[in-house]
């Protein structure tokens, strides 16, 4: 956690020197003005832990003034800084082809105050854009066939939240358009797969009542993602039952259909990680039934393929903010969506139904997404 905290200061922190650079190139301000400009810049980068110390010490008020005002700040600095590199390869390109090719291509050079001002209202607008999309929920519908649920039965419909984030910016009008989609969606089965909290969890029990409103017939059923473990396990275990919940660590149920969740590795750095492999979580359950494997973090462990049918996870966002996901995309290899894995297993990756940091999202649409189990004779398909 440290060493992410690190880095991450440091990146941010030469994001911020980067755009200092960019605005003194442009307005050639003076020494005081520059003096201002980085005390502001100082703030900004150090906003998390502001906010986070700030709500610690019962200053609800202010950590959430300070969570809208820094985190919208980093949003717009990271749609800046990545239209800036652009525009900086294109003068670059250009520079360099005049040397090379001995030409003039001075008319065509962006000066520096455009050099600015186009990556600003750039920014500017996609921020404005993905503060709506953020908020304009939408489903996502898979159809499983399986011969692993009974005729009598003939459908079962598992519905996936994930990576709500409730906190300071998700608060009760994000999450009620969040329940009100899964309430449309009349689920048998409601699944939360991690980070339905956020950083501080204080005063946010009127947040557990409108979850508790979704009662489906087979249950309620939770596992632990990162920010569970930031939160403060015991407040987000907590929290998470009273919403109705049955929080899933290490541990598997088996009922109409088989239902395993692990915890998020991030448990390891507070010494509080239930570490039960997959395989044998999964060996033991009735093959016979369709089994269900709830995992924050959309890695595919290559021991328990064909031990699960369906594995549902989050985490990604799909990067959230375009083109964060090209990043994220590195590591998460599915990232969003329905894959077919090895030996009859799925996955199933949500693009999460709130936001982290940045209330914004830009080209990942948050979801609530609908699973149909239906009955069918013969071999696995899906549609």
């Amino acid at each position: 956690m440290r060493l992410f905290l690190v880095i991450f200061f440091i990146l941010y922190g030469s994001m911020h020197l980067y755009v200092f650079l960019k605005a003194k190139a442009a307005f050639a301000f003076g020494i005081y003005t520059g003096i201002y400009v980085a005390l502001v810049m100082i703030i900004m980068v150090f906003a998390p832990i502001i906010v986070h110390l700030s709500e610690k010490a019962g200053f609800e008020f202010f950590a959430r003034l300070m969570s809208y005002t820094g985190y919208t700040w980093m949003g717009i600095l990271f749609l800046f800084v990545s239209a800036s590199l652009i525009v900086d390869l294109y003068r670059f390109i250009l520079y360099a082809s005049g040397i090379i090719m001995k030409k003039d291509f001075f008319a065509l050079i962006v000066s520096n105050k455009h050099a600015f001002f186009i990556p600003l209202t750039i920014s500017v607008m996609i921020a404005i854009y993905g503060y709506f999309e953020a908020r304009n929920i939408c489903t996502e519908k898979v159809i499983i066939k399986t011969t692993k649920i009974p005729k009598e039965v003939g459908k079962l419909r598992i519905v996936q939240i994930s990576d709500v984030h409730l906190g300071l910016i998700v608060r009760e009008e994000r999450l009620e358009r969040i329940i009100k989609e899964v309430k449309i969606a009349n689920p048998d089965m409601l699944v939360s797969t991690g980070d339905l909290v956020d950083g501080q969890i204080d005063n946010l029990f009127r947040l557990a009542e409108i979850l508790k409103e979704v009662n489906p017939r087979y249950g309620k059923f939770a596992i632990t993602g990162n920010h569970e473990f930031y939160a403060g396990i015991d407040q987000a275990l907590n929290f998470t039952e009273k919403a109705g919940f049955k929080v899933l660590r290490g541990e598997s149920v088996a009922g109409m259909i088989n239902i395993a969740g692990v915890d998020d590795p991030q448990g390891k750095a507070y010494g509080i990680f239930r570490d039960v492999p997959e395989n044998e979580l999964l060996s033991g359950l009735p093959g016979e039934k369709f089994t269900l494997l709830l995992k924050h973090r959309p890695l595919v462990d290559k021991n328990a393929t064909g031990l699960f049918d369906l594995q549902l996870s989050g985490h990604v966002h799909k990067g959230q903010i375009f083109p964060f996901s090209i990043i994220t995309g590195l590591y998460y290899p599915i990232q969003a969506g329905f894959a077919d894995l090895s030996n009859s297993s799925r996955l199933y990756v949500s693009r999460g139904s709130g936001t982290w940091g940045p209330p914004i999202r830009f080209l990942s649409q948050p979801e609530v997404a609908i699973i149909d189990l239906v009955h069918q004779d013969g071999h696995l398909s899906k549609n």
